[in-house]
Parts: structure tokens; sequence; C-alpha cells
């Protein structure tokens, strides 16, 4: 090229120099733009070729990619280092790789606490119903020696027959309150109406039971939280029971409030044995006792906290528990009606 030049600028010379003094006459400005048109113009063309071949060439890659993903290699990402659409592509299919590994995760899950909820279930329900069906063969092929004999074992089916109906209906208000989108029927709830009348509901089964509940601390003039008055009676009712069944040794339970600006505090306390700090973090799981033996007689479905947490969390409440060696308190929390 720099010979055609000098050949050029040698050969041309005096068309040259006419160029230059026709210059001169129109001044520089039109010739640098002859001079500059033809170089941008092909830096121009240039630039659309290698633009054109590297979109098809990240383009090839993706679909490379993509054919993998198709392939069922759904953990593997798209690597496209590319700042433009393509790489906003890619960004977006890594995103859809990512909700769809959550949902097989989801899903794998979802079919894991199917099954442990089959399995669950069927061991509750097989306990009570064999001595049923068990007791009832006796009767029916009159294998009892007394009438005294045969109470007691009609007195076992009842017990057997009201264990089998609690747990049934512990099952259908665990299934209904995992609806995340239950309807509730929100409506303004006194906390310290619904406590007292619970005190007086339970007279009678801490009597039997020979416990005292005290109550401690007072309400402002707003103890309301918005609510269903059903379901958040459940939530207490379950905890004053689970403190009776298990604190017998301590006398007492304590039920106290506290009051912030937003929340409203219950904690139920009982002083019977202990919780292991190792059972602590999973009370609240379906089917979860900490008495191991799955044994109705000292403990109840094993739904029932898992009923309190789930209808605290349909009322943006909260529960935790605690224990140590002279007091087991569980601690409810929920927003405070606003004013």
């Amino acid at each position: 090229m720099l010979l055609y030049a000098l050949f050029f600028l040698e050969t041309q010379s005096s068309r040259i120099a006419q160029f230059i003094e026709l210059s001169g006459t129109f001044g520089l400005v039109p010739f640098i733009i002859l001079c500059i048109l033809p170089f941008t113009l092909f830096l121009s063309l240039f630039y659309l070729y290698e633009r054109q071949n590297y979109t098809e060439s990240m383009m090839k890659k993706l679909m490379g990619e993509m054919e993998s993903i198709a392939d069922g290699r759904f953990a593997q990402e798209m690597t496209m280092e590319d700042d433009g659409l393509i790489g906003e592509l890619a960004a977006k299919v890594n995103q859809l790789l990512l909700q769809l590994d959550q949902a097989k995760n989801e899903q794998k899950k979802a079919a894991e606490v199917k099954n442990d909820l089959i399995t669950n279930v069927a061991h509750d329900l097989r306990s009570p119903l064999t001595s049923i069906v068990g007791y009832l063969d006796l009767i029916n092929e009159d294998r009892y020696k007394s009438e005294v004999e045969l109470r007691y074992y009609i007195q076992i089916i009842h017990q057997k027959s009201h264990e089998l109906n609690q747990l049934l209906n512990d099952l259908f208000e665990y299934t209904l309150v995992q609806n995340k989108e239950a309807l509730i029927n929100r409506v303004p709830i006194n906390l310290e109406e619904m406590l007292n009348q619970l005190a007086v509901q339970f007279q009678f089964q801490l009597k039997e039971a020979g416990m005292e509940l005290r109550q401690h601390g007072a309400f402002t003039e707003n103890p309301f939280v918005m609510g269903e008055g059903i379901k958040l009676a459940r939530v207490f009712e379950n905890l004053i029971q689970n403190a009776i069944r298990y604190g017998k040794q301590g006398k007492y339970i304590d039920l106290s409030a506290t009051e912030s600006e937003n929340l409203i505090q219950i904690e139920i306390a009982n002083y019977g044995q202990p919780i292991p700090s190792s059972d602590l973090p999973y009370l609240f799981e379906r089917f979860y006792r900490v008495e191991k033996s799955r044994s109705q007689s000292t403990g109840g479905s094993g739904l029932g906290l898992a009923i309190v947490k789930s209808i605290l969390d349909l009322h943006d409440g909260q529960i935790h528990a605690t224990s140590a060696f002279d007091k087991t308190a569980f601690v409810v929390t929920l927003p405070k009606k606003s004013e």
C-alpha cells in the first residue's frame, strides 16, 4: 500500500497540487472530510462485520449451553460474558434455572413431608385401632371372666376411641391451618378478656391435676390484636394443656403479659421436667414428641404445637420456647391492633 501511495504521488503530483490549491480556495474542512470519510466508512463496515461474527459466535455458544440444559443438566449455569442483550438473556436463563432448582427441591421436600405424614398417621392410628379391635374381639367372643372385666374392656375401648377422635380432629385442623391462604376473619380481639376466660375454663382441669394458674402483669388500654378469636383461643388452650400435662410436678402455671408500643407478649410457664436443649429446635414440627416412644399415654398427637405455630403464622405472630432446670416457658408474640 505504501509503494502504491508513493507511485500515486509521483505520477499524480500535478493533480494533487491542483487539489490542494482547490482546497485552499474552499477551505480546509472539505478536504478533511473527504479524507476522513472513506476511513470512517471502512471502520464502520469493519465493526459491523466483526460485531456480526461475535454475535453469531455468542449465539452458537448460548444454543450449545441451552441444549445441555435441555438434556437435563439443570445444575449447569450459563457462562455468557457479555454486557449486551445476550448476556442479559443468559442471566434470565440462569434465574429461571435457579427457580426451577428451588421448585424441584420444594417438590422433593413436599413428597418427603407427605410420606412422613402418612407414616406417622398410620403409626398413630394403628395403636388405638389395634386396641379397639382387640378388646371388641374379646367381648364378641365372650372371653371375659366377669362383668367387672367386661366394663374394664369397655372403658379401654371408650378411651382409645376418644384418642382416635382427637387425633383425627388434630389432623383435620393441622391440614386446615397449613393453608397459608386460609381465610381469617380478622376482628379486634381483647387478649386480656380471652386469657381471663381461659383461666376460668381450665379451673376444673387444674384442680384435677392439683395445680394453680397464676396471672401476672397488667394490660394497658389497648390489649387488642387483629385475628380470629377461635383460632387464637386454640393457641393458648394448647399451651395451657401442655403445661398441665408436663408441669404437674411444679404445681403452678404462670401466665404473664408484657407490652411494647406495637407488640403484646404472652408467656405461659410451668415448673415440671425441663425439655432437653436438643429437642427445643424441633418442638413445633408436626408429630415431634420429646417422649420418643410415641405413646399416647405420655403425650398427645404430636400436632398440638405444630397447630399453634401454624395459627400464629397466619396471624403474623411468633412463638419460641425456653427450658431450664426449674422453668419451661412458651412465649407468644402478636402485633397489636393499630389505633
